[in-house]
């Protein structure tokens, strides 16, 4: 793992991160070594580390599975903003309807109480970046079909946040408001 280290220290690019993800596995370094990086106190490694984890799930999904519930018990602890970033994209995939079955059966068998309610916080949290905050909308709108009690609360903190919010925001309402089929 420490070669991993030595070379993100440094900034790299995006065909580096993808590099990096095609040759993660045990004789290298693992996704629970990409995951526990990306809680580095050097943010730059936590950022990068993230990322390469977001593109390993992307485009290995297979190896990524294996540490799914470590990177679900993980998440509501990821202060790095730039890193989070890519978490809640990560977790957006994950829940999105259109995940494959072993997917969807992970998530449909992880408690997720404690991942609602951070994600619920980090939407409502002025500090948070925009795209942060469309992942989350997304997050929370595809769980709706395990916790239905998620729309009303959703639909209210929309409602508040889309004055608040930027243009861009507001774009990803009205997609949140299509998919939950809510009339605007």
């Amino acid at each position: 793992m420490q070669l991993l280290i030595d070379i993100i220290q440094h900034p790299i690019g995006k065909n580096k991160v993808e590099h990096l993800a095609a040759i993660a596995s045990s004789e290298t370094f693992s996704v629970k070594d990409l995951i526990d990086l990306s809680f580095d106190r050097n943010e730059q490694i936590g950022f990068r580390a993230a990322w390469i984890l977001e593109r390993l799930y992307s485009n290995h999904q297979e190896r990524f599975l294996p540490q799914a519930n470590y990177f679900l018990e993980k998440l509501p602890f990821q202060h790095n903003l730039s890193a989070l970033r890519h978490y809640v994209k990560i977790l957006a995939f994950i829940t999105h309807n259109k995940a494959n079955a072993n997917v969807k059966n992970i998530i449909n068998h992880y408690d997720t109480t404690q991942i609602l309610e951070v994600v619920f916080a980090w939407l409502n949290d002025e500090k948070i970046p925009v795209a942060v905050k469309s992942h989350c909308l997304n997050i929370l709108a595809n769980l709706v079909p395990k916790h239905n009690w998620i729309k009303d609360e959703l639909i209210e903190t929309m409602e508040f946040l889309v004055d608040k919010e930027s243009i861009a925001f507001f774009a990803k309402v009205k997609q949140i408001r299509k998919q939950l089929r809510v009339e605007s």
